[in-house]
């Protein structure tokens, strides 16, 4: 992840035909979040970190370092199927140390069920074990029972 583009990066994506408003109302009607979430709930990890980081070098506000957290566990993944235990290591710890700030709910996704996910496979990786049998983070919506919001299944 690079430092926001030039001009301060301050402002929030504005998807066709919206103007102004409340950065995390405009990103979660951003198409571009929806699809990024579906690929990282199918472990798509490359795929996903560039939509997250796209959304992230044109957001301010309060979801600015809810989707570097994301990344960041994105990442971390990316570095676990490829082997790099260190990195992976490092980069959950430093996803969810992102998060630790961030509300329980953002941009309709529960924060916290991400936060437990991810920490549970950090420790095991801190104690030297496999994360694979863990279950896999998942960007999950904050009230599952919406047929509206980010979070398409696939």
């Amino acid at each position: 992840m690079s430092s926001p583009p030039a001009g301060g990066g301050s402002s929030a994506p504005v998807p066709a035909g919206a103007t102004g408003g409340d950065p995390e109302e405009i990103l979660s009607a951003d198409p571009r979040l929806r699809e990024s979430v579906a690929l990282f709930n199918s472990g798509e990890w490359y795929a996903c970190h560039d939509g997250f980081e796209e959304l992230w070098h044109e957001t301010a506000g309060a979801p600015r370092p809810v989707l570097q957290g994301i990344l960041q566990i994105a990442v971390a993944h990316l570095h676990l199927e490829r082997g790099n235990l260190r990195g992976a290591t490092v980069l959950l710890g430093e996803g969810i140390g992102r998060l630790a700030s961030c509300p329980h709910e953002c941009l309709g996704l529960d924060l916290a069920g991400l936060r437990r996910a991810s920490r549970a496979r950090l420790e095991a990786l801190q104690r030297g074990e496999a994360a694979d049998s863990l279950p896999l983070p998942r960007l999950l919506p904050c009230h599952p029972s919406a047929s509206e919001g980010p979070v398409p299944s696939r």
